[in-house]
């Protein structure tokens, strides 16, 4: 298989995207790999096979692309390691036509992700030069949230409340209370937790006022931003 697309940046840039039969293999290495490291969902790995994480970073990284790293972006941001990301997504047991709210679109890598796992993908960024850039390349190579918003992570998406998931990809200093307000009855909310390092948490709401809480591990995210910038 080989596939190119020139994506339009802006008046004068466009970008050449290839993805190859090589970058496929590649594919099928890194899912191996995650498989090696515990991760058991087939459909989180066929994800993994299938995305071209490569498309997703700069084009000085693309011969790491596929090794399990974490890798710069713009506005000082990262694409999370695919172990973090298939981690985020098993652990959600996301299911065909969950209402998925994300925030921290990033590369949007973790979006096609959810996509793929045939979601209703509501993604929030508040870096505008990744929101701009991200809303305009996801949906070049087939991937359409519901809905892209430019906003502040913290106060959630109110007006399309509630969700069945809600997956925080920045590290949090505290667990916003909007953000579990906005969840269904049932429904999941995960979120790294802390400064430094973040402990992956997993709230689960039984009820109007209670919430189940599970702490998976420490992981390391970027800062989880209040306001638009």
């Amino acid at each position: 298989m080989y596939l190119e697309l020139l994506l339009f940046l802006d008046s004068r840039n466009y970008l050449k995207l290839k993805d190859t039969s090589k970058h496929q293999g590649l594919r099928n290495q890194l899912a191996a790999v995650l498989e090696a490291k515990g991760i058991t969902d087939n459909n989180v790995l066929n994800a993994i096979r299938k995305i071209p994480r490569h498309l997703f970073i700069d084009s000085s990284f693309e011969a790491h692309a596929y090794q399990d790293k974490a890798f710069p972006i713009a506005a000082e941001q990262t694409i999370s390691m695919p172990y973090t990301v298939a981690f985020q997504s098993e652990t959600l047991e996301v299911k065909p036509g969950d209402k998925i709210l994300e925030i921290g679109t990033g590369s949007g890598y973790q979006t096609a992700v959810l996509l793929e796992l045939k979601a209703e993908v509501y993604s929030i960024e508040r870096q505008k030069e990744l929101f701009k850039r991200t809303s305009l390349f996801l949906p070049k190579i087939g991937y359409k949230p519901k809905r892209f918003i430019f906003g502040d992570g913290y106060i959630g998406l109110k007006e399309q409340a509630p969700f069945d998931k809600i997956i925080v990809t920045a590290g949090a200093p505290y667990v916003p209370n909007p953000l579990l307000a906005q969840l269904k009855i049932g429904g999941k909310l995960l979120i790294p937790v802390g400064d430094n390092t973040q402990v992956m948490t997993l709230f689960i709401r039984k009820s109007a006022k209670e919430f189940e809480k599970h702490e998976l591990g420490d992981f390391a995210f970027v800062p989880m931003l209040e306001e638009k910038n």
